[in-house]
């Protein structure tokens, strides 16, 4: 029974963590450029089980890194990497990390973020906006802008977005959602990257495949649970049997 027990537990524990995965995935669905968490269950020895029982373990495998949809709005802060490619900002912690996030603002001090508040980072760092009658983003992610108070005219080029190109395997997502390098190494700036104005990148969650993942997620925990309860229950059985005899 002990076997039994404790690997059902394991499993249902295993199985929990899946299902927080794939409802984070789909609380993802409509984040702008989120890219999904990739996961498997295999089947190892359980560490403490009678005669070496085994359950399915969860790993997280990589990071999805196909495109999402491409979103037209017509907004001038709206941009999409064209392709491979991502946009540099800064990272909760400092330091350099990656996203495929386009929708920027500017915050009160005119620092240039995306809507999740992260600082988008230039050729020469933070990219700092001065006060401005117009702003455009080019594709290759030259930023210029009407300065306040001058003619149409007079077009001043301000920056240039980070743009890089990166190896999904040497990536890895940290808890903010932001993808790094796995060495620590800040990427190169790649030219060959562009983007594209008046547009966002959906998530590349597939809302649909994902609900059922959690759906069989949900009954593979409620079978173990069951199990759990017969081990119980026969527990208490072969009790009462030996005292019995």
């Amino acid at each position: 029974m002990g076997n039994y027990l404790y690997t059902s537990m394991v499993s249902a524990s295993q199985i929990m963590r899946g299902m927080a995965d794939v409802t984070h995935n789909l609380a993802n669905a409509s984040t702008t450029g989120f890219r999904a968490d990739l996961a498997m269950f295999k089947s190892v020895t359980v560490p403490g089980a009678v005669n070496g029982g085994g359950a399915p373990v969860y790993e997280r495998v990589g990071i999805d890194t196909t495109f999402g949809a491409l979103q037209n709005t017509g907004v001038d802060l709206d941009v999409a990497v064209s392709g491979d490619g991502w946009i540099a900002v800064e990272a909760s912690g400092g330091g350099e990390a990656y996203t495929r996030r386009g929708d920027l603002r500017l915050d009160a001090n005119g620092q240039l973020t995306n809507g999740a508040g992260q600082a988008i980072i230039g050729d020469g760092g933070l990219l700092a906006i001065p006060p401005h009658t117009k702003m455009e983003i080019a594709a290759d992610g030259t930023i210029s802008i009407q300065p306040l108070g001058q003619g149409p005219d007079t077009v001043a080029v301000v920056g240039r977005i980070k743009l890089v190109s990166l190896n999904s395997e040497a990536l890895y997502k940290d808890k903010s959602g932001l993808l790094r390098l796995k060495d620590g190494a800040t990427a190169d700036e790649d030219a060959g990257v562009s983007l594209i104005s008046g547009s966002l990148e959906t998530s590349n969650v597939n809302t649909i495949s994902t609900m059922v993942k959690m759906i069989e997620l949900q009954r593979s925990y409620e079978t173990q649970i069951k199990m759990m309860k017969t081990a119980a229950d026969n527990d208490r059985a072969s009790a009462a049997l030996m005292k019995m005899n």
